[in-house]
């Protein structure tokens, strides 16, 4: 049976899983599948669950906020923030929902914090520019 190697990258952690079979993954086209001695692909991940198979037949689930997967002479490679691994699908779907949502959530406060600085700067600058402005 041919197999790759799965190389998970992370912010603070990273992991090799070698004897691959399969993975499926869903990028923003839909569903997609790669197997050993797949041609090179690049693609970026959506938010949600993958998974893949190992030569023993068995399904591990892996939940991510989104990455970046690179599939290379049977190297698959997937960068990014975070993820959780679980053979358990019922398990990992209820720590994606409460784990990875709360992350994105705290994502969204913060860049929201920062397009609010970045107006008030905008309206002081325009301020400062008009005739008797400070």
């Amino acid at each position: 049976m041919n197999t790759f190697t799965l190389e998970l990258l992370a912010a603070t952690e990273q992991q090799r899983i070698n004897g691959v079979v399969s993975f499926v993954g869903e990028d923003a086209s839909g569903s997609f599948g790669l197997m050993a001695g797949h041609e090179r692909s690049l693609t970026v991940l959506l938010f949600g669950l993958a998974r893949f198979r190992r030569a023993d037949n068995r399904w591990q689930y892996l939940a991510i906020p989104g990455g970046l997967l690179y599939f290379v002479d049977n190297h698959l490679q997937i960068c990014t923030r975070h993820y959780l691994i679980d053979s358990d699908y019922e398990r990992i779907s209820l720590t994606l929902q409460q784990q990875l949502l709360a992350e994105e959530r705290e994502l969204h406060k913060i860049k929201e914090g920062l397009r609010r600085m970045e107006e008030s700067v905008l309206r002081r600058l325009w301020e400062l520019g008009r005739p008797g402005g400070e």
